[in-house]
């Protein structure tokens, strides 16, 4: 079925509670920002309103709401490559020394730590971001794989499957993509790009390994917020109730929000730390199969990114970042 251990991966949960109340403070807070943005500009709204009639009213208090909203997403889209910087990554570089059986400093809080070792192989949040985006394209085309190789099966039916799997995959894949910024963690590497194009082969040598228990995991931590969701409806209702005018599906969306600040703070830590035992333990010994570095190639052009970056890193020469017009 699966190849991770659950009460291990709680376990090194545990002995990381500064990196998970440090993520609590940060997704919650986010969630937060949304509920009092989207309040506020309703309140606005509201008063705009009263200068004209029912629908006028009910239009304003709306779109108040929604400006409210939508400026808080654009301002987290702005900062995103940040979260990914001093949260997600600081947390992973903690788990691999603890999964390595190496020490924390006592003098150094794990996050400081952990921001430490992201600095000194990524050098900055753009760096990370790059490598972050292209990596997740190399592994969707990976998870195509399927897909191709359904088509060829004269078998009713399993190209429909395989494309639905194919979806399921994209979900799954959001838990994945940062086990290969372990590995550069992990071996200590000054080259952050040869060191995705290293963990991006071996990755792919054991991919069904990998994705069997990336859907599993989809199920369980999608499952669980699932739940989350549903136990997040009638208080996320109540403070809709008590903003000015209605604003229709505010209680819905809410707990929308809730429910993801609770999955990314807790729920996916959870997951990530489960892929690090599958893919430490499935590549360990192994090393990077030419053939499947050859299939990579030809496969994704955003692997071929990855090399040519890792290229010109290697030469001194540091490569643009932004991967915005390679190929899948």
């Amino acid at each position: 079925m699966w190849n991770f251990s659950l009460s291990g991966a709680l376990a090194l949960m545990a002995r990381t509670a500064p990196f998970l109340l440090f993520r609590m403070a940060v997704y919650f807070a986010i969630a937060c920002a949304y509920v009092i943005a989207t309040g506020t500009g309703a309140a606005i709204g509201y008063g705009v309103g009263q200068f004209g009639d029912g629908d006028f009213l009910a239009s304003s208090t709306a779109v108040g709401g929604f400006a409210g909203f939508g400026i808080v997403a654009a301002v987290l889209y702005l900062l995103r490559e940040y979260v990914l910087y001093l949260v997600k990554a600081g947390h992973i570089a903690v788990l691999v020394e603890l999964m390595d059986g190496r020490a924390l400093p006592e003098a150094e809080g794990q996050v400081s730590y952990g921001s430490r070792m992201v600095r000194e192989r990524f050098t900055e949040a753009s760096v990370l971001f790059g490598v972050d985006q292209l990596v997740k394209g190399v592994i969707a085309a990976i998870a195509g794989l399927v897909e191709g190789i359904a088509s060829f099966l004269p078998i009713p039916g399993l190209e429909a499957a395989a494309r639905m799997f194919r979806g399921f995959l994209k979900i799954a894949v959001g838990f994945t993509d940062e086990v290969i910024l372990a590995h550069a963690l992990r071996t200590r590497s000054d080259n952050p790009w040869a060191s995705a194009e290293e963990a991006l082969v071996l990755y792919g040598q054991n991919y069904k390994t990998m994705l069997r228990n990336a859907a599993w995991l989809a199920v369980l931590i999608y499952g669980l917020s699932f739940v989350v969701f549903l136990l997040a409806l009638a208080p996320a209702a109540a403070l809709v109730y008590l903003m000015p005018g209605a604003l229709g599906a505010g209680g819905f969306v809410f707990a929308l929000l809730f429910a993801w600040a609770f999955k990314e703070a807790l729920l996916e830590p959870l997951a990530i730390t489960c892929m690090l035992q599958v893919y430490f333990k499935t590549t360990e010994g192994q090393v990077p199969d030419p053939q499947w570095r050859a299939r990579l190639r030809d496969l994704s052009g955003k692997f071929r990114d990855i090399g040519s970056k890792a290229a010109s890193w290697a030469s001194g020469r540091q490569p643009p970042v932004r991967p915005l017009a390679a190929s899948a």
